[in-house]
């Protein structure tokens, strides 16, 4: 029985239907489940990103009521002890935002604190704390490192605002947060039911903000669910990346973002089982399914292959009717043995093959469409550079319906056509090195609209790309946006959107060595004058409308080809490139005159400046960069002192009040 022709072959082809059926479901769910986790944790890194943003707001609210109180809060309030008192403890608002409330003198003493509706007056000197020095010297407001209160031997986080009038730093309102009270970032790191966990550290990987309170101050490193991933951040640099950052992890998918104006990173750990479960599940279910249609399938052809041994005399007359399909497979075969039982089983055999196999296919391709169906991406299978298979997530993302892709070429759903070509160009240096495919494209989309597309594929078989290729498409549109506007924000001032330091250092350099030889190109330094009485008679901002209106006036004077950059806080500087020294000179001149024509209306004044301009032409002698911005900061340092030694210099900001019209008089 064993070594009968008919169980050799039933036992064949069971084997060899377990292995073809084992070998694509894997691949195809392997695809699947690595393309899920890279959505996934795309949509973590955005998740985390948010979560981020909270951390921002809420600085910004603490530091926004600080303000608010601090600008009330006058010398002759500070002077008085009583007064001072009575001031705090009417300030609800702010001793409900903070754990404490403490006043520091001018010499860093803090004279007043206010905790739990209690007040004392330590005066204890806070000169050795670093935010406290910071706020002091520079007048501006700091967020603590994690420290131990001295007071109450509490770790804390302190958020200072400076006490300033005219010009003079008179003291500090500060308030504190105690890291162990479950009301510090409360609302972002609270446990979460779906296994997800979030905490805020410092660079240095100490614990701020936990769900356990016990975990504060302790590593991040020691945790579980981060240490690998904290590694990889440190080898990585330990950068606190703003735009969200993926760092590996056995157990999780861990997102990082760093938190503008501070120190500090929030972590977030989501585990993979939570993420793939579900696909996982499915996978032992269609692996279920498999064994029982393989066992099925292996009873069916036994007795198929005893069925069909027939007579000679039926076998030729049933052969002629092998492959029409007016018989079904099993029908007409005679009962023989010997040779001519070998004979009907092998033509038996070609022809319940060949029904078992298109049934298995179309099995095959129900079980791959209702995958596809349920997957959260676009996925394709494109043979000969024509749609052979489509998801419903594809068909959604193209606005098209299944029958309009259906055996369409691939190259319809391009915004240009130059772009499938350069995709179809790319494909076999990737697959030859056994790599699969990545690349972004603009496609269309729904109703003639185009979005961005991250487009990768993987062929079915290396060797062979004839037999197909499946893709997966995704919108990428947010993401390349965010990217473009944080490359731009790298090179730009942010107040008045000029090019910043870094973009005029790559210009120049880039001019310099590919220009010099020509001596057609040109540098223009402007250092504004009289800026300081902008600051002092309207206050910063009059300063900073005072800057925007300088940007505006340059770039009116100037090429679109030029590069305009603010270097400094009243400097800026030109890059002529192309440019000949008579007309470098002229643009200079425009400048200045530009400048000194800005009459800034602030509160009943009009406020004007002046500018000193030095210009340096490239020559073929100069040995460097620094060289040719030395030469041009040398000539506007002569300019200015010129101008004051022939008396000369442009007014300073002057107060100008209009004589009052009827319509003001009342």
């Amino acid at each position: 029985m064993v070594h009968s022709l008919k169980f050799r072959l039933t036992l064949g082809a069971v084997a060899a239907l377990a292995v073809g059926m084992s070998i694509v479901a894997f691949l195809l769910v392997q695809e699947t489940e690595r393309d899920t986790l890279a959505a996934h944790r795309q949509r973590q890194v955005s998740e985390t990103v948010r979560a981020t943003q909270v951390v921002s707001r809420r600085i910004v609210e603490l530091q926004r009521a600080l303000q608010v109180t601090a600008v009330q809060l006058t010398p002759q309030i500070m002077a008085d002890e009583a007064r001072l008192a009575e001031f705090i403890r009417t300030k609800p608002v702010l001793t409900a935002l903070f754990s404490s409330v403490y006043v520091v003198s001018a010499d860093a003493r803090l004279i007043l604190l206010q905790r739990e509706g209690v007040q004392t007056s330590p005066n204890t000197s806070l000169a050795d704390r670093a935010y406290m020095r910071e706020t002091l010297a520079h007048g501006r407001p700091a967020v603590s490192e994690a420290l131990t209160s001295r007071v109450t031997g509490s770790a804390m986080i302190a958020f200072t605002y400076p006490l300033v009038r005219d010009g003079r730093t008179y003291g500090v309102l500060a308030g504190s947060l105690l890291l162990s009270s479950r009301d510090f970032l409360a609302d972002l790191v609270d446990d979460d039911e779906s296994g997800s966990l979030i905490a805020v550290a410092d660079l240095t990987g100490a614990v701020l903000a936990h769900p356990d309170p016990k975990q504060v101050l302790t590593n991040i490193s020691a945790m579980s669910r981060f240490n690998e991933a904290f590694i990889a951040w440190v080898a990585a640099g330990a950068a606190g990346e703003p735009s969200g950052l993926s760092l590996p992890q056995t157990s999780d998918v861990v997102t990082i973002c760093g938190v503008a104006g501070t120190n500090w990173v929030v972590w977030r750990a989501v585990p993979k089982e939570d993420l793939l479960g579900p696909l996982r599940k499915a996978r032992a279910h269609a692996l279920k399914l498999v064994g029982a249609l393989l066992a099925l399938s292996s009873l069916l052809t036994f007795a198929l292959l005893a069925w069909v041994l027939r007579p000679l005399g039926q076998l030729s007359v049933r052969a002629q009717h092998l492959f029409d399909g007016s018989m079904e497979p099993a029908e007409g075969w005679p009962s023989a043995r010997g040779e001519i039982g070998h004979l009907t089983d092998v033509l038996q055999r070609v022809g319940t093959d060949r029904a078992h196999f298109q049934s298995l296919n179309e099995e095959m391709l129900r079980k791959l469409s209702s995958v596809m169906g349920a997957a959260p991406i676009g996925i394709a299978f494109t043979r000969n550079q024509r749609f052979e298979l489509v998801s419903a997530e594809l068909c959604r993302l193209l606005g098209r319906a299944e029958h309009e892709l259906l055996g369409q070429r691939v190259n319809m759903i391009y915004a240009s056509p130059d772009d499938f070509d350069k995709t179809v160009a790319s494909l076999t240096p990737s697959f030859s090195k056994g790599e699969p495919y990545q690349g972004e494209w603009t496609v269309l989309g729904p109703n003639g609209t185009t979005f961005c597309a991250q487009l990768r594929g993987c062929p079915i078989d290396d060797r062979d790309l004839g037999a197909g290729i499946i893709w997966t498409l995704s919108d990428v549109t947010a993401q390349v946006a965010s990217r473009e506007l944080l490359e731009w924000s790298a090179g730009h001032d942010p107040l008045t959107g000029l090019a910043n330091r870094k973009l005029l250092d790559q210009r120049l350099h880039k001019v310099f060595h590919q220009d010099r030889a020509h001596e057609w190109s040109a540098v223009i330094v402007i250092d504004l004058d009289d800026f300081k009485p902008v600051n002092d008679l309207g206050g910063h901002a009059a300063g900073d409308a005072m800057l925007r209106a300088v940007a505006g006036a340059i770039g009116s004077c100037v090429r679109t080809s030029d590069l305009v950059a603010r270097t400094g806080g009243d400097e800026f500087a030109l890059v002529l490139e192309g440019c000949p020294t008579a007309t470098a000179t002229r643009i200079a001149e425009d400048v200045r005159t530009a400048v000194r024509a800005i009459e800034l209306k602030w509160q009943g004044r009009t406020l004007r400046i002046g500018a000193s301009i030095g210009m340096a032409q490239l020559q073929p002698s100069m040995v460097d960069v620094d060289a040719w911005i030395g030469l041009a900061d040398s000539r506007c340092y002569e300019d200015k002192r010129s101008a004051k030694l022939r008396g000369k210099a442009p007014p300073s900001a002057k107060v100008e009040v209009p004589s009052p019209s009827r319509d003001s008089v009342t």
